[in-house]
């Protein structure tokens, strides 16, 4: 079975959207991360740290979905990571209202031992030096490296965040990203850069919209599948980055064509995930529901062109 190793956070979210709001509840980019690669049967390790104040019915729920939690550092005297924040009507846009780093402040990462010869490591969303101390404690190449990243750090660590490019395989960014980090508003231009900087493939992610797949010349897009609701988006990103990384760790072919198949399981757990506040959605997801949900994306997608 495949290894995969997730670093990001493990977080206390409050959220705010036109549907209805939240207390403090369970967030972060690896808990998304994790929750959505469960479904793929790999062993799979999360690295993060959380507070004294975090419920150990959160560490069982991780590990009863084949996680294990033993890179989650526990810092007893300490707070956790907490995010709250206020979406617009349009769900697209949204405002945050409180960040408190807290235990993340002064975060290092310790990757478990038996995780450090991983074929797939994903580098979820985290300040660069964070994500470049993980790939250090590799024993061995990894297969696969993807990250995670946002606008924060182009805007405060922008050389470490291109060192750290250097040194991945694949990038998961927004379009706006992608724009701010290359200065160029077509996408196509802007992924050819974004090769240029060292990733073999750049996933480009549209939101409602889908998201794009570049490898050199090759393209390939996938649509987001409409929903009839949208409750919060919070975790979409990070879940799509857990089905992409989980499907690469189960099957192991890394190839552009594999790859295809990748965004497709990413943007159908992500689909699921902005159906409910939060992980709930996530919690408590079926392989059924998952295997019906991919028969829509394919119902959605396939059609023979009638060429005259």
């Amino acid at each position: 079975m495949s290894k995969l190793v997730i670093v990001g956070t493990v977080a206390f979210d409050a959220i705010e959207t036109p549907f209805g709001k939240t207390d403090k509840i369970l967030g972060g980019a690896a808990t998304y991360i994790g929750l959505a690669a469960s479904h793929f049967n790999v062993n799979a390790a999360a690295v993060s740290v959380v507070g004294g104040d975090f419920p150990k019915e959160y560490l069982d729920l991780l590990s009863n979905k084949n996680i294990d939690v033993s890179g989650i550092e526990i810092v007893k005297e300490g707070k956790t990571f907490f995010w709250s924040g206020k979406y617009h009507n349009d769900m697209n846009s949204r405002d945050t209202l409180v960040t408190e780093l807290n235990t993340l402040a002064d975060f290092n990462p310790v990757v478990p031992k038996g995780y450090k010869d991983a074929e797939v490591v994903m580098l979820g969303n985290l300040h660069p030096i964070v994500q470049s101390s993980v790939l250090d404690q590799m024993t061995k190449k990894p297969k696969l490296v993807i990250l995670d990243t946002m606008n924060f750090w182009m805007d405060c660590a922008l050389d470490d965040l291109l060192n750290v490019i250097k040194r991945v395989d694949v990038i998961t960014i927004n379009d706006e990203e992608a724009r701010q980090l290359t200065g160029e508003y077509s996408l196509v231009v802007a992924a050819r850069k974004i090769h240029e900087m060292g990733p073999k493939y750049v996933v480009i992610k549209k939101g409602e919209h889908g998201a794009l797949l570049f490898h050199n010349a090759h393209v390939f897009y996938a649509p987001a599948l409409p929903l009839e609701e949208v409750f919060d988006p919070t975790g979409a990103g990070d879940t799509f980055a857990g089905g992409f990384a989980g499907y690469i760790a189960k099957t192991g072919d890394v190839s552009f064509e594999n790859m295809k198949n990748a965004v497709i399981y990413g943007s159908t757990l992500a689909s699921f995930c902005v159906e409910k506040f939060g992980t709930e959605r996530m919690q408590n997801l079926s392989n059924e529901e998952i295997h019906k949900r991919l028969l829509q994306f394919k119902q959605l997608t396939q059609f023979e062109i009638e060429l005259t």
